[in-house]
């Protein structure tokens, strides 16, 4: 982690003026240098001349070239933070990528302002490195050990989001968000968001269905007595669940049960309730 008051420094690879725009406007150009170089060979020439907190693909290489460089930018610089843009990138290659211990990965269509406020993260990141642990590596069935994070998090989601098949933007959004809150769920009831516990997440894709199974440490809960959760959308019960929450001094929002009712078509806990499978069928 960049020590405070210095310099951090995000190097750029061929970016558009719309990237750059992006991450002008989001990292603190009185606390960060951002630059950009025309490839792949100038890259690896700065980080070897210079320390870089963060660097950025170019989206227009293939991923396996950008994984390549990450491999060869870490040898230079292990504590480097990559971010890798990419026109697209198969199952395979993303467990590759968090593998290499890529810190976030998007593809084709792109929202640049993600990928700022991804580089912002990594740019304060500690401890982040051994984050995420590939136990399964298959196309169609992904799972993954995860530290209880919230930076674990968001880039967890990150990857999972690049998992999904295509569908439409308003499915994936409601189905990622659904995904969001029932981790966030399992990392803070589960584990107490303490960074030395871990959850297993497994993503996995049948024929008919999306499935994501989430397993974390705790003791479980009566699902008869979530008095911390909203179990309807409406208002009075909404104002309730956050003023319980605020009570027991848990983080703002806790909707997850909610939003995860309305998006999975099966909400399935195990006997101990510290289990859960989200599944989403496909059309």
């Amino acid at each position: 982690m960049p020590v405070p008051g210095t310099a951090r420094r995000v190097l750029a690879i061929r970016p558009d003026a719309a990237l750059v725009e992006a991450l002008g406007s989001v990292l603190d150009p009185g606390r960060c240098e951002l630059d950009i170089c025309p490839g792949d060979v100038e890259a690896v020439r700065r980080v070897r001349e210079r320390a870089w907190d963060v660097v950025v693909t170019d989206l227009a290489t293939p991923i396996e070239e950008d994984l390549s460089l990450v491999k060869e930018l870490l040898a230079l610089r292990p504590a480097l933070r990559t971010i890798v843009l990419a026109p697209s990138a198969a199952p395979a290659d993303l467990v590759a990528a968090i593998k290499a211990h890529v810190f976030a990965c998007f593809t084709a269509p792109i929202d640049y302002r993600e990928v700022a406020d991804m580089a912002s993260s990594a740019l304060v990141a500690d401890s982040w490195r051994d984050g995420i642990e590939v136990l399964s590596g298959l196309d169609h069935w992904v799972t993954l050990r995860v530290n209880c994070h919230l930076l674990t998090a968001d880039r967890l989601v990150r990857f999972v989001t690049e998992l999904l098949p295509p569908t439409g933007a308003a499915d994936r959004d409601l189905l990622i968000a659904a995904f969001r809150e029932m981790l966030l769920n399992a990392m803070e009831h589960g584990a107490g968001f303490d960074a030395d516990k871990v959850i297993e997440v497994t993503a996995a894709k049948t024929a008919r269905a999306i499935v994501y199974h989430l397993r974390d440490p705790g003791g479980g809960f009566d699902r008869a007595d979530l008095h911390h959760a909203t179990a309807s959308s409406d208002p009075e019960a909404v104002i309730a669940a956050a003023l319980a929450r605020a009570e027991q001094g848990l983080r703002p929002g806790g909707f997850g049960m909610l939003i995860a009712r309305q998006v999975a078509d099966e909400l399935v806990y195990n006997e101990r309730g510290n289990e859960v499978l989200l599944i989403k069928h496909l059309d």
